[in-house]
């Protein structure tokens, strides 16, 4: 069955320097994907499409665990073709709107981020991990292969190294995520929170436009061919010069001055 705890109090919100800061807060549940959750999940990110004070969003976990994934439990609970399609669904659905939201995404990862958890961390823009973190997507072990995390993955990951989590369903620790790509930074557990909003704040200082400008253009060239993509990412570029922003940047830095953004 979905949450019976109203959305608010399964995602949390907390605004700082123009970050966001989304929590899955179902930590008794290793803050499980249930429908409530990736509910709340969607509407938090529409109405941060929407919000100019937010330039970068940061998604955590409370608790033990970043993520375990889907609510088994509810799964089980809700058997039947039709409620399976349409939790896949919703769950593809989540992960694209990340993907397509025009503001960076950081995970923020402790403890374990398992399959649908596993796609939450390679879906977004960029992943800070704690030195105990570690990632798996285990699907084969209780006879479900994770297909739909496999697309996130295999995106972030070499073939290799996805493969290999696919079908051994073995965790890999931080360091490994680190060196396959899953993950940008290891930090100590302690200073997790404090390196991915100062990660955060960092980006969240250049120009919305900007940001929102590369992003998309980041994901649309990396499904094109090296002719197509050029020719893309120089129309993209040619966009972004003419810019009230490009202009600024560019006058700033022959000023020696700190730029002024506009978003426009």
């Amino acid at each position: 069955m979905p949450d019976s705890a109203p959305a608010s109090n399964v995602l949390l919100r907390a605004d700082k320097d123009g970050v966001a800061t989304l929590t899955l807060n179902r930590p008794e549940a290793r803050n499980a994907l249930s429908v409530g959750l990736m509910t709340a999940l969607e509407a938090a990110l529409a109405d941060l499409r929407a919000d100019a004070s937010v330039k970068v969003v940061v998604i955590a976990g409370a608790g033990p665990a970043f993520c375990a994934g889907h609510d088994l439990k509810e799964v089980r609970a809700n058997p039947g073709q039709a409620a399976y399609e349409a939790l896949f669904e919703q769950c593809s659905r989540l992960m694209k709107a990340i993907v397509r939201l025009p503001k960076p995404v950081i995970a923020r990862v402790h403890g374990v981020a398992s399959a649908a958890g596993c796609q939450l961390v390679a879906t977004c823009d960029l992943a800070v991990a704690a030195e105990t973190a570690r990632f798996a997507t285990p699907g084969v072990n209780i006879g479900l292969f994770c297909s739909t995390p496999m697309v996130a993955l295999s995106r972030a990951v070499g073939r290799k190294v996805a493969m290999e989590m696919l079908l051994t369903g073995d965790m890999l620790d931080a360091p490994a995520a680190k060196a396959a790509g899953l993950v940008n930074r290891v930090v100590a557990d302690a200073k997790l929170a404090e390196a991915t909003h100062s990660m955060a704040v960092q980006i969240a200082s250049k120009s919305p436009l900007t940001l929102a400008i590369g992003k998309e253009a980041f994901y649309a060239q990396a499904d094109m061919g090296l002719d197509d993509a050029y020719a893309y990412a120089s129309r993209t570029m040619t966009r972004n010069m003419l810019a009230r922003d490009a202009e600024e940047g560019i006058d700033a830095f022959i000023e020696k001055r700190a730029p002024v953004w506009k978003g426009c």
